[in-house]
């Protein structure tokens, strides 16, 4: 539930201080911890000809001191190997072990040119790495292997790999970066073969030895090449190395960590990886963030399902000013552990996310055509405190979905046949959806159709075309022309007339014209001259929202970028458009609400034998590019909390204030009174067993 990892430098072993490390350990109740073992530089006395041993290890084993240490607290223990970069013997021995680029040179350490970039899919990790592995687990009797950087630095033109690939696809390997050939796709497909074969391998030397004991790799997330469906279903546990903010990113980051992994790996273990450090790309490692950054960070985290993992680079400390406020976490979520072995999320709504789309839609563009959507349109839920997992469009079938009332597709552009008929499933058997932009306009692999995969679902077909950027575009806000009733879509925008467009439309028509259309376009006029700045039509019929009732379901289609422009702009308006969006197509009452000042995110979960909602405080001026300087309380937050059939309640608590608060019963509810919140608030409600 709390882990700690140290990975040690190669001259820590007559610097650092053993004891300080274990005592750490247990003051701050880790019950887990993740040691450097070997790989680039190994920290106990390795047999292995070639295996980099540090040079200032001399008689000890740093590596065993550690493990033997940690048994003692009785901690569980995993080793951590790195097998990417390797030394000057290493190559001039085995020259086809290290990675070779497009022009033919074996490549140097990007960082430390003293050292050489292995291939990944090669010899040295399928032959070398598992000797190692094995000897790590035949000496200590580790709980598992945690290798990092084990997926490769980008494609490698070595001979295996040119060999292998060419016996594999009948291609040779892809050069010039183009990401729609049949090559690259093919290389995709065998590349992100070849490794799970390798964790295969790996997997089986830790098992062999130690059966309860697995290979965990450091791998996963939507962006990631390997495919998370498969990770998911192969990994008992997994972390997600993440470690802090960095550049412009909003506070929920390390939620939505927790939410795209468990996409995929439903409610098993997953860890969530957090730096002291300042994670810029000027990568320094040795240093301290703001204590009040770290909090934050490591609470939303948490309050989305993932277990505290601290990473500390090298055994010496040249700034202790993380070590209390970490202290204090731990001690916090020791105290609270029962209440975060989460075994079901409440949560009605999920948003897809799709590395398909990343992949072959966004290619080299995908940040601005995928990642914008998807962030604009997370933020606009967790400002709606709206509950909400991340689905994969991997698992869209009616397992998966079957817990689920909404779907949220931003911007999902690329999906296949079959998945537009398990979304056109889930519309029929009653679930909601709101899509956006060019939803389901591609294939899987990114080629485009002639007309929307889900046109029928969405009731509009494609134009043929697309406008953008647009320049002073707005949208006109009607009444159902039959009932003189605004739709509960543009509920707080009644009396706006119009609001802002986005920037980029899908030209499309409606498939039944005879439909209210609640917003509609006003083109683009003239910017400047001032003069000049008039409509020239001031409003249209051309519908730019479809929202309707398709089967047993609500359906919300977007055909402009309302997720990416929220994003950039921020747009009250757009905000306010989305979460109407999916509150009207949910249709139901959510499992929580939360009224009060202030920014959230909330979400709601079941334990064994209780129920709790947790309540991150974002409100901060660096809530969208860290790092936090202060946490700032907000005052009164009044809970509702639907409650489940059948289960009675011994008690509640506000763990954070420590107190029983204020109550208000009625059937099937519960509302709770929360004084102030400062960073990490969980309301707790207790059932007889």
């Amino acid at each position: 539930m709390r882990w700690a990892q140290l990975t040690l430098v190669e001259n820590d072993p007559v610097h650092y201080d053993v004891q300080f490390w274990l005592d750490y350990f247990r003051e701050i109740k880790a019950d887990a911890a993740c040691l450097s073992a070997g790989g680039c530089v190994a920290f106990y006395p390795t047999r292995i000809p070639l295996h980099y041993k540090s040079p200032f290890l001399g008689d000890r084993d740093a590596f065993g001191e550690l493990y033997e240490g940690c048994r003692r607290l009785d901690m569980n223990v995993i080793a951590r190997t790195d097998p990417h970069a390797v030394h000057d013997d290493v190559y001039k021995a085995h020259p086809d072990w290290i990675m070779v680029t497009e022009d033919g040179q074996p490549r140097r350490h990007w960082a430390d040119p003293e050292l050489w970039v292995t291939c990944a899919l090669g010899p040295y990790n399928f032959e070398f790495m598992t000797e190692v592995t094995r000897e790590i687990v035949t000496m200590y009797p580790v709980d598992g292997v945690f290798s990092n950087r084990w997926t490769g630095h980008g494609t490698c033109y070595c001979e295996h790999c040119r060999r292998n690939f060419k016996d594999a696809a009948g291609y040779d390997l892809p050069r010039g970066g183009d990401r729609r050939s049949a090559a690259y796709k093919a290389y995709l497909r065998w590349s992100e073969d070849r490794l799970f074969e390798l964790w295969d391998v790996w997997d089986e030397a830790v098992r062999r030895v130690v059966p309860h004991a697995r290979f965990i790799p450091n791998s996963g997330g939507a962006h990631g090449t390997l495919d998370m469906v498969r990770i998911g279903q192969k990994s008992e546990i997994l972390f997600a190395d993440r470690q802090a903010r960095r550049g412009v990113m909003p506070a929920w980051a390390n939620g939505r960590n927790g939410k795209e992994f468990r996409a995929t790996l439903g409610h098993k273990p997953v860890g969530g990886i957090f730096s002291m450090g300042v994670e810029e790309r000027y990568r320094w490692k040795d240093s301290v963030q703001n204590a009040a950054e770290i909090q934050l960070f490591v609470a939303d985290g948490v309050a989305n399902g993932l277990r505290p993992w601290f990473t500390k680079f090298c055994g010496m400390i040249y700034d202790p000013r993380w070590l209390e406020p970490v202290a204090d976490l731990y001690r916090r979520y020791a105290t609270w552990e029962p209440y975060l072995r989460n075994k079901a999320t409440r949560a009605r709504v999920a948003m897809v996310y799709s590395q398909q789309t990343w992949h072959y839609y966004g290619a080299e563009r995908a940040t601005q055509k995928v990642e914008d959507h998807t962030l604009g349109m997370y933020h606009a839920l967790v400002e709606a405190r709206i509950p909400f997992e991340m689905v994969h469009d991997g698992l869209l079938d009616e397992a998966h979905l079957a817990a689920l009332k909404t779907l949220i597709l931003p911007n999902i552009a690329a999906l296949s046949e079959n998945q537009c008929e398990q979304l056109r499933a889930f519309v029929r058997r009653g679930g909601g959806l709101v899509a956006t932009h060019e939803t389901s306009l591609y294939d899987e692999w990114g080629e485009p159709r002639e007309d929307f995969g889900l046109g029928d679902v969405f009731g509009a077909r494609y134009a043929g075309g697309s406008e953008g950027p647009m320049q002073n575009s707005y949208l006109a806000i009607r009444r159902d022309p039959l009932t003189r009733v605004f739709h509960p879509l543009v509920e707080g925008l009644e009396e706006a007339g119009r609001i802002i467009n986005g920037v980029h439309r899908v030209k499309v028509e409606p498939t039944d014209a005879s439909r209210y259309a609640p917003l509609t376009l006003i083109e683009s006029y003239p910017d400047l001259p001032m003069e000049m700045v008039w409509p020239r039509v001031p409003d249209s019929d051309v519908p730019q929202v479809f929202a309707h009732q398709h089967g047993e379901g609500r359906v919300v289609y977007f055909p402009w970028d309302v997720d990416r422009t929220f994003w950039e702009v921020l747009s009250v308006d757009h905000g306010r458009l989305l979460a109407n969006a999916v509150r009207w197509a949910t249709n139901e009452e959510p499992p929580v609400t939360v009224v009060g000042p202030g920014v959230f995110d909330v979400t709601v979960w079941e334990q064994e034998s209780s129920m709790t909602v947790h309540l991150v405080n974002l409100t901060n001026p660096m809530m969208l590019k860290g790092p936090v300087r202060e946490l700032i309380p907000v005052g009164e937050q009044m809970v509702r909390l639907l409650l489940p059939a059948g289960r009675e309640i011994t008690g509640v608590r506000l763990l954070s204030a420590g107190i029983t608060p204020d109550i208000r019963y009625e059937p099937g509810a519960l509302t709770i009174r929360v004084p102030s919140v400062l960073d990490h608030e969980v309301v707790a409600v207790d059932f007889r067993v």
